[in-house]
């Protein structure tokens, strides 16, 4: 998978001004935008046709911005440093920033290990929500043929990254550390 540098400078710029870009992952490809945009969020719930009660979860650069979105204890710390960077997102309480397309109580965080989102990441320099490229329901896009044909001619997609087809994608795993004890949701 191969993503260049300007492909991922057109995609900070289209995150900062409120576009919905569809971008490789170390999982799936996913659709990005800024979590403190409400508009923004609000195009990735219509665009999927999801549920506004099912949360979206966030992309963050490091276990100290995601100290700045949750409550992080001893206990959900150590897996943090555990399982980060990688394919592991853990729910934890979340903290009263102002952010959009969450639970109210809690917040699926995660550091992805795949350099260009990471630099993604680090460039625009704030959480990003995250959800696999489908519609609600269905099972996730990641042949680039079939993410064009779905979304390539929607107008709320202001960009989509081409990597080609992922190879033996999965879903990041979902623990919950919310209640001091490690709860597999999805393996």
């Amino acid at each position: 998978m191969k993503v260049s540098k300007e492909s991922v400078t057109k995609a900070v710029n289209v995150l900062k001004r409120g576009g919905i870009v569809i971008f490789p992952t170390d999982t799936v490809y996913g659709f990005l935008a800024d979590a403190s945009d409400e508009k923004a969020v609000e195009k990735i719930f219509k665009i999927k046709n999801r549920p506004k009660k099912k949360p979206l979860s966030l992309f963050v650069k490091d276990i100290k911005m995601a100290k700045g979105l949750a409550l992080v204890d001893d206990f959900s710390n150590k897996f943090l440093k555990r399982f980060w960077p990688g394919k592991y997102t853990f729910v934890l309480k979340r903290s009263k920033i102002k952010l959009y397309g969450l639970h109210k109580d809690s917040v699926g965080l995660r550091v992805p290990k795949y350099k260009p989102l990471n630099d993604l990441i680090n460039k625009i320099n704030r959480p990003l929500v995250q959800t696999s490229v489908n519609i609600s329901g269905n099972e996730p896009l990641n042949n680039i043929k079939e993410i064009l044909k779905e979304f390539g001619n929607d107008k709320r997609v202001s960009l989509i990254v081409n990597a080609g087809n992922l190879k033996k994608p999965k879903p990041s795993k979902v623990i919950d550390l919310s209640k001091n004890k490690a709860n597999i949701i999805r393996k």
